[in-house]
């Protein structure tokens, strides 16, 4: 199975149409998103392209294939427009023999984890940094932001093929790779 896996799209249409071109380009099996999919929350300015209604008739049109978690700037009348859940503060994904524990970042992240078993991930967003950093106990690895990237990163996406989580651009250039 091939993930395709983005976080803090903040409402953009902008973004969010070059994060579904992306998304027709992977051929991924399901997308996972890391929250704040549609506000852009009190510290951030707007996104270039805000507009969270066409945010959610892009991702609505690919329902079945979406699973979300809630961010920081998630609230519950979210799920009254999206068409797939989207308050679930974390999912444990099994996949190719890893134990990936996802959340949005802003409760559990790099320096305050859940106890994890040895060699486990844990895939955040929240920061708007893409990290690929391997821990004594476990991996920290995040997408980055799709519409307000900080620190001087890319906007852009992973993927996740068997043990191998690509990061890329929106348009689709591989910044970084790494198989565990």
């Amino acid at each position: 199975m091939k993930w395709f896996i983005a976080s803090d799209l903040h409402g953009s249409a902008l973004y969010t149409k070059q994060l579904m071109d992306a998304w027709e380009r992977e051929k991924a099996d399901r997308m996972l998103l890391l929250g704040d999919v549609l506000y852009h929350g009190p510290r951030n300015d707007l996104p270039d392209g805000y507009a969270p209604k066409e945010v959610i008739a892009m991702l609505n049109g690919i329902g079945d294939k979406v699973l979300s978690i809630r961010g920081n700037c998630e609230a519950e009348v979210d799920q009254a427009v999206l068409s797939f859940p989207a308050l679930a503060e974390y999912v444990i994904l099994c996949e190719g023999g890893l134990s990936i524990f996802a959340t949005h970042g802003h409760r559990y992240n790099r320096t305050n984890p859940l106890p994890m078993s040895k060699g486990a991930i844990l895939l955040c967003g929240h920061t708007h940094i893409p990290a690929w950093d391997r821990l004594e106990d476990f991996a920290y690895l995040n997408p980055g932001s799709v519409s307000i990237p900080k620190n001087g990163s890319w906007r852009g996406y992973m993927t996740l093929e068997g043990r191998t989580f690509r990061w890329k651009t929106l348009g689709g250039e591989v910044m970084h790779e790494e198989t565990f």
